[in-house]
Parts: structure tokens; sequence; C-alpha cells
């Protein structure tokens, strides 16, 4: 599903025109991403939670020349599915 089908889908399930669908999407996108980068998780009771997990930094390879690479720390976006999300999915 693409960004546009899921605004489609929010807006036919909630009644909203397509524009306000794609604002509210726009917010939640927005919301997710600040809360996260302040390092605080989000919890969607039944949905699941996003979180941020650390990436300590390392040494790879080259997989070209298979010389040592230094790899930066970064953060990465973790989800857990919630309950409620896993029943529907099975």
């Amino acid at each position: 599903m693409t960004k546009l089908e899921l605004v489609e889908a929010i807006a036919a399930k909630s009644g909203l025109t397509k524009a306000d669908s794609s604002r509210a999407l726009e917010a939640f996108q927005d919301v997710v991403g600040e809360t996260l980068k302040k390092g605080d998780k989000i919890t969607l009771t039944g949905f699941g939670s996003f979180g941020i997990s650390k990436r300590a930094a390392r040494e790879g390879r080259n997989p070209k020349t298979g010389l040592p690479v230094k790899i930066a720390a970064r953060n990465s976006v973790s989800f857990k599915a919630g309950s409620k999300l896993k029943e529907r999915v099975n």
C-alpha cells in the first residue's frame, strides 16, 4: 500500500476528505519522528509501540575491496506489534 492509497483508505473509513486525511497522516508522521528524536517511546495500545534502539559503532568490511571500514554509531527505529494488530493479521 502506498501513501496515497493509505490516505484514500483513511478518508473512506473516517468520512474525512482526502486533504484532511493527508494532513492527519503528515501530522502523525511528524509527531512520531519528533518524539522518537527526543528519545521517548510511543505506545498505541493494541496497535504497537515505536522506540529507538542504539547501535554501537563497529568495524565492517567493504565487500568490493575487503578493506576495513568504520561504521558510526547510530539510532535505529524499532516497532513492536501489539496484541490486537497481531490478532488481525493472524
